[in-house]
């Protein structure tokens, strides 16, 4: 409109004639006393328009900054908060820790490491559900930590471990595939619908357990064998196939989880192989059972 003004004149002074509105509810211009619409400037046309209406919300956020922790922010509710984050903090040092060992080395301590990631995961969830401080900040750092940890940590131990056995560049494209895979899983998890009952592939704190342990008992395969089990690993991230969470493994029948402590006292690597293989076979299994 702003650059032809004939035209618009045109239009406006269409309209000037019509004082009824429009059947499809289109608004009716009024034209201000002019001695002559070939007098008007671009700016009166522009300021003769309707005004499309402000997006919605945007003058509620204007001027408005989201709080970190939502409902009362009372002394205990604040220190609570600081108590969950600081174990989110924790899980990511630990995973920097971890790269430093493996760089050095130091492969056993640095799984370890990685063991002790999973463990401070799972404790700040507890903790925000535990102490209703959950958040949507709280969510996010919970995911950059676990990217940290499980998305870049893991596949450079995983590196470390199996230098020497396999080509570099076959271990340097395992690794990295594990990463990209983690990284898709994490951004997954958090644009999609949350389900109580699976998880949507395998979680990448899982993976990061099993790679960890695998690591941390000194599995006896070959190189090659271990990093098929790599590969398979991070696709299994990635598939659309449901893999049961903790609280419902949890409700097995007692002798199930029996079976496994027994066979750790015998041979704890073929029962966590055992365990694994298992565990990553239930998802095709339950898709079958569940498909429509």
């Amino acid at each position: 409109m702003r650059r032809s003004g004939t035209f618009a004149r045109q239009v406006l002074l269409v309209r000037v004639g019509r004082r009824r509105p429009e059947p499809t509810g289109g608004t009716t211009v009024v034209v201000p006393a002019h001695p002559s619409l070939d007098r008007l400037t671009d700016d009166d046309i522009e300021s003769l328009l309707p005004m499309s209406p402000a997006p919605a919300g945007a003058a509620a956020a204007a001027g408005m900054t989201i709080p970190l922790l939502p409902g009362e922010h009372t002394a205990a509710r604040r220190a609570k908060f600081m108590i969950v984050n600081v174990c989110t903090l924790g899980s990511l040092t630990l995973g920097l820790l971890a790269i430093f060992l493996a760089m050095q080395g130091d492969v056993r301590a640095a799984a370890a490491c990685l063991i002790a990631c999973v463990v401070f995961d799972g404790l700040d969830g507890a903790l925000a559900r535990r102490f209703e401080v959950a958040s949507p900040f709280g969510a996010q750092m919970d995911s950059l930590a676990d990217m940290c940890s499980f998305g870049l940590a893991a596949p450079v131990v995983v590196y470390a471990s199996l230098v020497g056995t396999v080509p570099t560049a076959a271990a340097a494209a395992g690794c990295t595939l594990v990463a990209g895979c983690a990284a898709i899983r994490l951004a997954r998890f958090n644009v999609s619908p949350k389900d109580g009952r699976f998880f949507c592939g395998v979680p990448t704190t899982m993976a990061a357990a099993v790679l960890a342990v695998g690591v941390l008992i000194d599995l006896p395969m070959s190189g090659a064998a271990q990093l098929a089990g790599v590969a398979l690993l991070a696709f299994a991230m990635v598939s659309s196939f449901p893999y049961a969470k903790l609280a419902r493994l949890i409700k097995l029948p007692p002798w199930l989880w029996l079976l496994p402590v027994v066979g750790a006292l015998v041979d704890p690597r073929m029962t966590f192989t055992v365990v694994v293989v298992g565990y990553l076979a239930s998802g095709p299994l339950l898709w079958l059972r569940h498909r429509p």
